[in-house]
């Protein structure tokens, strides 16, 4: 019993779009016509780019680019900012939640070696803030990019007028409030040791994983077809590193797979689908940022994609819907996660600060989404 609670705590989402997709089942009996809900192709470009980054993770790029830039800081401000962009700029790559992973507890770290701990709170949940938005610059920033970019149509120009606005806007904000800090000076951070020699071995997954990267990219852009790029990326990992494949979040995978279930039915029962269409069409940004808060983002983007076609507005709503609660974007948790660990005693700290900065940033960018509709 208690390794059920734990696997729920620890899945929730997961959890309940399982919940959801049975309970569909039972009111549309499984047919032929269940193989056309998913969408493989999100499916196979999601586990394609998890692999690989987690490939890019099990080399220690992140932490050789962290460490690179952090050799050249030389004042607080400089090194809460160096952490904050890292954050936003590499999140449009790696995805948000990677991008978290990586450099939240490199975070920690840091601070805790320079001795200036009172600092970390508010540079992590600005982390976090960065790391949500940074990554709807790109399709492959984040998971709801991937799908909505993959299921509309839209040309990389259409995709951009739709985030990069509110990406630029968010830098802006960052920045300003970065280069409120007062420009202490540090002493050594500790990362300025030499790094261990890399073999040729490393160099060639590097480039094996690089090659692939350009290969999903190619995919993103609808240049290449995704079968033979999955099945390219699955045999060049069994040779490189096959460990990495532990490392993928397959209940991300599986929760898209049940959520696809679930729509696929609720749109086969009439009543239900007129109801989430009227409720849907023509308020695409309050839909998508409302339920983002509830049920975060992703799930958020899967559910309304299946009730409208103007995907244009909402891939604003659930980006922007990223922020908020902490809920609002399951990266954040991850955040949570790490800075409880170190700080039991802040939980309720960093949930104040956390929805301030939050709230702050998800008025300003609706705002400016109401200005720019």
């Amino acid at each position: 019993m208690i390794r059920i609670k734990n696997f729920f705590k620890k899945e929730t989402v997961f959890c309940i779009s399982f919940l959801l997709a049975v309970i569909s089942c039972v009111a549309v009996l499984p047919d032929a016509a269940y193989l056309a809900y998913p969408d493989y192709r999100t499916l196979a470009l999601l586990f394609c780019l998890m692999t690989i980054v987690s490939g890019f993770q099990s080399l220690g790029v992140f932490t050789i680019l962290g460490q690179a830039l952090l050799k050249r800081v030389g004042s607080l401000r400089g090194l809460s900012s160096a952490l904050v962009f890292l954050c936003f700029f590499c999140s449009m790559v790696i995805t948000n939640d990677v991008a978290l992973i990586t450099f939240v507890p490199f975070t920690i770290l840091v601070f805790r070696m320079i001795q200036r701990q009172e600092r970390v709170l508010k540079v992590v949940v600005l982390e976090t803030i960065a790391a949500n938005l940074g990554s709807m610059a790109t399709p492959i920033g984040n998971p709801q990019n991937l799908y909505l970019y993959s299921i509309s149509g839209l040309t990389a120009a259409q995709f951009g007028r739709c985030v990069l606005p509110y990406a630029g806007l968010s830098l802006v904000m960052l920045l300003g409030i970065l280069l409120s800090e007062r420009g202490e000076a540090i002493g050594k951070t500790g990362m300025e040791k030499e790094e261990k020699r890399k073999d040729s071995r490393w160099f060639l997954s590097l480039i094996s994983f690089l090659l692939l990267l350009i290969l999903c990219m190619l995919v993103v852009l609808r240049i290449l077809p995704y079968e033979p790029v999955l099945v390219c990326v699955a045999l060049a990992v069994l040779v490189v590193n096959r460990k990495v494949f532990l490392s993928v979040d397959y209940f991300l995978l599986l929760t898209f797979l049940c959520f696809f279930i679930f729509i696929g039915n609720m749109k086969r029962i009439p009543w239900i689908n007129s109801l989430l269409i009227s409720l849907v069409d023509g308020q695409e940004l309050w839909a998508g940022i409302l339920a983002s808060q509830v049920i975060s983002n992703v799930p958020a983007a899967i559910l309304l994609s299946g009730f409208t076609e103007n995907y244009e507005t909402l891939i604003t709503a659930v980006n922007l819907g990223g922020l908020g609660t902490l809920i609002a974007s399951l990266a954040s948790l991850i955040s949570f996660k790490f800075f409880v660990k170190e700080y039991p005693d802040k939980k309720g700290v960093f949930l104040k600060t956390f929805t301030v900065w939050n709230l702050l940033f998800l008025a300003v960018l609706t705002g400016a989404a109401l200005i720019l509709a």
